[in-house]
């Protein structure tokens, strides 16, 4: 009989503590009408609301997560300039050959298809390919680097044995007198070898160098 009444105590302060929950007066939009509750009814609706909590964090964060791609794309940019019709930057999956970045730019004016027999050598990243019209028979194909303030856009390094003062004083950190200190140190030595001696340059301290170091690198024999 005791036991029989306890169970029904038990679900009237069970039926009483939901009725408080989905009231519109409930604690979460009246906090004051947590007082109303005496401390077993308070203690019931916390556990109930923690249960309710881990049947909706269950719910939801069993979904399948969207598989994550390891491959890493690292765009290949050579830009194409002179006679083609659309000339400017091309951005590549893969270093492409110089036949493909001019097919890429529209082909050479007045000259269709584009000849085979172009170099099939593949092109880095930050190539510029000029095409010039000496005569209306003769075509030169020039290759060179891409302009320093492009090259830097892209996040690709500037050689640091082939920059100009201008052209270090572009990347982030370096001013007119640390670039006229670093002309004067690779002068000195002849070339950089590394770009690691760039930490001997007079005012290149730590934290200037890991500012520093990732817009340069040093050809051939580079890091």
């Amino acid at each position: 009989m005791d036991f029989k009444m306890r169970v029904s105590e038990f679900r009237k302060l069970t039926l009483k503590s939901l009725g408080t929950f989905f009231n519109p007066r409930c604690v979460i939009r009246n906090p004051q009408a947590l007082r109303s509750l005496s401390p077993p009814q308070q203690g019931l609706l916390l556990i109930l609301a923690f249960f309710i909590f881990l049947l909706l964090y269950g719910r939801f964060d069993h979904f399948p997560s969207p598989p994550v791609s390891t491959e890493r794309f690292h765009e290949v940019v050579v830009e194409v300039s002179g006679e083609v019709p659309h000339p400017g930057i091309h951005l590549f999956k893969n270093r492409p050959s110089l036949k493909e970045a001019l097919e890429k730019a529209g082909g050479i004016r007045e000259v269709d298809p584009v000849p085979q027999s172009l170099s099939s050598e593949e092109l880095e990243t930050g190539t510029r390919i000029v095409i010039a019209r000496e005569n209306p028979d003769e075509i030169k194909v020039k290759s060179g680097r891409m302009e320093a303030k492009k090259l830097l856009v892209f996040s690709i390094p500037l050689d640091l044995n082939r920059a100009s003062l201008e052209d270090l004083c572009l990347i982030p950190g370096i001013g007119d007198a640390l670039a006229k200190e670093i002309i004067a140190c690779r002068e000195k030595r002849g070339a950089f070898r590394s770009i690691r001696e760039l930490k001997e340059v007079k005012g290149m301290g730590h934290k200037k160098w890991e500012r520093v170091h990732p817009h340069v690198t040093v050809k051939p024999g580079g890091e």
